[in-house]
């Protein structure tokens, strides 16, 4: 049946043939409709206007393969983590499609020299490879229905990872530097430094974390919660690796405890008996001298 495919491509004409077999060397099928595949590979930066007038880029399709990734991916993690409860098989999910290992599996499929897109672009490349590869997917679903994307996504992204390595990784440092602050008792605050759209009218943020009143990481990102998210990442590293620093946030949360401290001291016995006096709307002062009080000498 293969053999038979191939030899079609190959007697096909030779401006047709080469797309195909490039698309047939990633997908280990022909292609329907080619047309999906090469819009999957179209970056916004370079979007071409349809019959219609309406641009076209592999958005639309980034949008669908997202969502049937995530879905097939749950249904694996489900099915692998029988005894694990949502809270687990959520996180484990979220790793697995997380742009990292996205973009490392479109570069090994070879996608990144596939992709179409305008020079400026390049300098997001680690976000266009993942992309495209979400697109791709959803390519798969139009063109050949549900199974065939799962397949797809079985044999080129989950056979190429170790799960239950993953599922171990350490992803949402934003969680783990809070559970860190929250174990010793120290304040953990997020403050966007600035934001900006780049060259490519994508948005930037600038977000630092402070523990205490201790800057101790600087994060960017697409997203105040991708820059949070990064700006976590630092302040854990600089904790693991900096002992001094830490040293220095164990002695300022002892000067906050110690001011608290002083704040809340009892009260002198004579504040407590004014205190404790009954309150009444009127003052009444007793001028009388004292009897049997001997007058004291000059």
């Amino acid at each position: 049946m293969i053999r038979k495919i191939i030899e079609k491509i190959r007697l096909s004409p030779k401006k047709r043939r080469e797309p195909y077999l490039s698309f047939y060397k990633i997908l280990g099928f022909k292609p329907k409709n080619i047309e999906y595949y090469q819009q999957a590979l179209l970056h916004k930066s370079v979007s071409k206007e349809d019959k219609n007038g309406n641009l076209s880029n592999n958005e639309r399709l980034e949008f669908l393969g997202d969502a049937i990734l995530d879905a097939i991916v749950a249904d694996i993690v489900f099915q692998k983590f029988g005894n694990k409860d949502e809270g687990f098989l959520t996180n484990t999910r979220s790793k697995i499609v997380q742009r990292e290992s996205l973009n490392r599996i479109a570069v090994d499929l070879g996608l990144d020299k596939m992709i179409r897109t305008a020079a400026n672009a390049k300098a997001h490349k680690n976000h266009i490879y993942g992309n495209a590869l979400e697109a791709f997917i959803g390519a798969i679903y139009l063109d050949r229905g549900f199974n065939a994307a799962k397949i797809f996504i079985e044999q080129k992204i989950i056979e190429n990872l170790n799960i239950e390595k993953i599922a171990k990784k350490e992803v949402n440092f934003k969680s783990k530097l809070i559970e860190w602050s929250q174990k010793y008792k120290i304040s953990l605050t997020f403050e966007l430094i600035e934001s900006f759209t780049d060259g490519d009218n994508n948005p930037v943020f600038q977000t630092k974390a402070i523990l205490g009143d201790i800057p101790v990481g600087i994060g960017i990102g697409h997203s105040k919660k991708e820059s949070q998210q990064n700006a976590a990442k630092m302040s854990l590293k600089k904790i693991r690796s900096d002992k001094e620093l830490v040293e220095r946030l164990k002695a300022q949360k002892k000067e906050v405890i110690q001011e608290e401290e002083q704040i809340q001291e009892p009260e002198t016995a004579e504040e407590q008996i004014i205190e404790s006096q009954p309150e009444t709307d009127e003052i009444t002062i007793d001028f009388s001298e004292p009897e049997n009080v001997e007058s004291e000498e000059l």
